[in-house]
């Protein structure tokens, strides 16, 4: 066929359009040649005798997988539906498409309009079936080595990671050395932030802790500032993504992975559209290499953390949450013994209202009855006896435990703070070297590096003011009494001063996991203890009956006030509780019109005649025992005759029913008529009478 053949004068009256793509935006920097040849169509049209020559080059740095939208292509078919485009020149077909959907579409739209499809090889009719075949085979092709370049890149990673030689990009603390492959970052100040997130995840047992506990102590954190390459950073204040990035991320284990994420594809407008970064669960990783490389944390200890940020999150079975702190002790820790389920922590009454254990899931999910409820008032401070007989007797090695944890504390807070300054004075040191290189007759650049110097000197400056302050803060602050503790726990462990999230993580480093359960016909509360290593022990806690609320006076006040009633006032009663230190039910001290209130409620007698027991009688009622009057019974108490007993001066007279029949008191002379009295010289007033 000759030329008029393959254009016609129709065609050639249309604009050709040089469609310019490539794959990458790698390849449109590096890949110049490319680039230039696709450029280079331009001729070739005019060559072909098109003289109105549009070049597309929207899409350069995308792919043609159909994964990405194209606007440029877009373009393209939008001036074939117009009829306005005779040709479509590109340098091979994978230029045009690298999937069958845009390619055959293309082809149907040139066909149509009678476009022709021009390349280096040659001019093609989609009209006729010999160029429309041919071109079909070229798009497959091109789809087809898609896939094979893609498959071969793929089976080569893999086959590289399994070995563990594929260069994966490292986390913060890592770095591929040129020379002897992955090691640790050589930034020692990067070495010990990751070590203390981790360290202070051992003691806290929660990320979130991890964070509150750095930004308490103002620890930064370094942040890339030269993308990918983490070769150097910015140090911020520390985020909570760092802390749990660095937990879940098994390279600082010493593992080398790949194949811990997968992408996944859906269709979006009729194109598909893939998404990356979606994690794998842990057994469907497909590269998994322990002892790979210098870990800051062994193997054990990363599936230790795993599976305690698990439990935190969800309250999984197996396991029991951190700390957290709150109003009830046992939060998080109970296991309900009827259905496996953990018992959650509601608040009753008016604010902050009282804590209370409940069994509440079985009730949520499935609409049955609740297990069991029962409050705290009693069951923590149980709880509390048995950790302190449990730690009474390492009491001494846990006290200098704790003074040894406190002093290394005290220098980790040190040597971040000496690190931070000695990076510091390396800028500064640095921002003076390059101040002292530069041309000053250059202005421009000497004023931007003389900011640069006295920016990294201020910050010197605060560095050191820092590291004062923390040293004069430590020395101020007053050293822990660790002994003193060790000898009186029970006053450690009431102190005001502990958090109720400090007694949280000392049962926990106790305890494995509490099972409780309710005897309803004896109204118990059973609580079967695991401790740590192995060991159990049971509690049966009397549960209080309806009506009875956790603010009654203790039973020791009432025993005392009990025995001192009946021979003692209200207000010695009240002194002597004060003086012992004793409560109320509700917190208060002791007053006269409290005890007597309290033994009005109690029925507890301020005397002992009031018992009616017979024991114990008043004056009237001996009187009428001994059948004599009152006054009587005043005169034998007032010659001593009949013993008596009084609270108080004044106070009515107690007495002993056995003392009336003693022999004193039955024989005791008795007078008929008026008691007179003859004196002798005595005159009478009625002589004559």
């Amino acid at each position: 066929m000759t030329g008029n053949d393959l254009l016609p004068v129709t065609v050639l009256k249309r604009k050709a359009v040089v469609y310019v793509r490539q794959s990458t935006p790698g390849q449109v920097q590096n890949n110049l040649e490319s680039q230039r040849r696709q450029y280079e169509l331009v001729d070739v049209a005019r060559h072909w005798g098109f003289h109105d020559v549009e070049v597309i080059d929207d899409d350069l740095g995308r792919t043609a997988s159909g994964t990405v939208d194209r606007p440029g292509f877009e373009r393209l078919v939008s001036g074939l539906c117009t009829g306005k485009v005779g040709a479509v020149l590109c340098l091979d077909a994978s230029r045009l498409s690298r999937n069958g959907r845009d390619w055959h579409h293309l082809l149907e739209l040139c066909g149509l309009v009678e476009a022709r499809v021009i390349d280096l090889d040659g001019v093609y009719d989609p009209c006729r079936p010999n160029d429309r075949l041919l071109l079909g085979m070229k798009g497959s092709i091109s789809e087809f080595e898609l896939g094979i370049l893609r498959t071969r890149m793929l089976d080569a990673a893999r086959a590289k990671a399994r070995r563990g030689e594929l260069r994966l990009s490292v986390p913060i603390g890592y770095i591929w050395h040129r020379e002897y492959g992955l090691g640790l970052d050589p930034d020692i100040r990067v070495q010990e932030a990751i070590r203390l997130i981790f360290s202070r995840f051992r003691e806290l047992g929660s990320a979130r802790q991890v964070l509150i506990s750095l930004t308490a102590d103002n620890f930064h954190f370094p942040r890339p500032s030269d993308g990918r390459k983490t070769v150097s950073f910015d140090w911020v204040p520390v985020r909570y993504r760092s802390v749990i990035s660095i937990l879940k991320n098994p390279f600082y284990a010493g593992v080398y992975v790949y194949g811990k994420s997968e992408k996944r594809t859906e269709i979006v407008d009729g194109r598909a559209r893939k998404s990356y970064g979606h994690s794998k669960p842990f057994g469907t990783w497909e590269v998994l290499l322990q002892d790979h490389h210098e870990g800051y944390i062994d193997w054990s200890e990363f599936e230790r953390n795993q599976s305690h940020i698990a439990v935190n999150a969800f309250g999984q079975k197996g396991g029991i949450k951190s700390g957290r702190g709150g109003r009830a002790l046992l939060a998080g820790l109970l296991t309900c013994g009827r259905c496996g389920r953990r018992l959650g922590v509601v608040y009753s009454g008016r604010p902050p209202g009282h804590p209370y254990y409940r069994c509440e899931r079985i009730n949520q999910m499935l609409a049955k009855p609740r297990c069991m409820t029962f409050g705290a008032s009693r069951i923590d401070p149980a709880i509390g006896k048995e950790i302190l007989r449990a730690v009474t007797p390492m009491a001494i090695e846990a006290a200098m435990e704790a003074d040894r944890a406190h002093r290394d504390n005290l220098e980790e807070r040190h040597r971040m703070v000496e690190l931070d300054l000695q990076q510091a004075r390396y800028e500064a040191s640095l921002a003076e070297r390059r101040y002292a290189a530069c041309d000053p007759d250059n202005r421009l650049i000497a004023a931007q590096l003389e900011n640069s110097w006295e920016a990294a000197l201020r910050r010197v400056e605060a560095c050191e003011a820092g590291l004062a302050q923390a040293r004069q803060i430590d020395l101020a602050a007053p050293v822990p009494d660790f002994a003193g503790i060790a000898t009186d726990l029970e006053t450690a462990w009431r102190s005001p001063n502990v958090d109720m999230r400090c007694r949280q993580q000392l049962l926990r480093a106790l305890v494995t996991d509490i099972i409780a359960d309710v005897d309803e016909e004896q109204r118990e509360v059973i609580l079967t203890i695991h401790w740590k290593g192995g060991q159990h022990s049971q509690l049966r806690i009397r549960k209080p009956k309806a009506g009875e609320h956790g603010q009654s006076t203790p039973e020791a006040a009432l025993a005392i006030i009990r025995s001192m009633a009946t021979r003692w006032s209200d207000a010695d009663i009240a002194a002597t509780l004060n003086r012992m230190g004793m409560q109320t039910g509700q917190g208060k001290t002791w007053t006269a019109r409290r005890v007597g209130s309290l033994r009005t409620v109690h029925k507890i007698h301020g005397y002992r005649s009031a018992e009616k027991n017979g024991e114990w009688l008043t004056l009237t009622e001996a009187a009428k025992k001994l059948g004599v009057t009152a006054h009587r019974v005043r005169r034998l108490i007032k010659e001593g005759v009949l013993p008596t007993e009084q609270v108080v001066p004044d106070a009515p007279h107690q007495i002993r029913a056995t003392d009336l029949e003693k022999d004193e008191v039955t024989q005791f002379p008795r007078h008929r008529g008026p008691c007179r009295i003859k004196m002798e010289n005595q005159k009478s007033l009625f002589p004559d009478i």
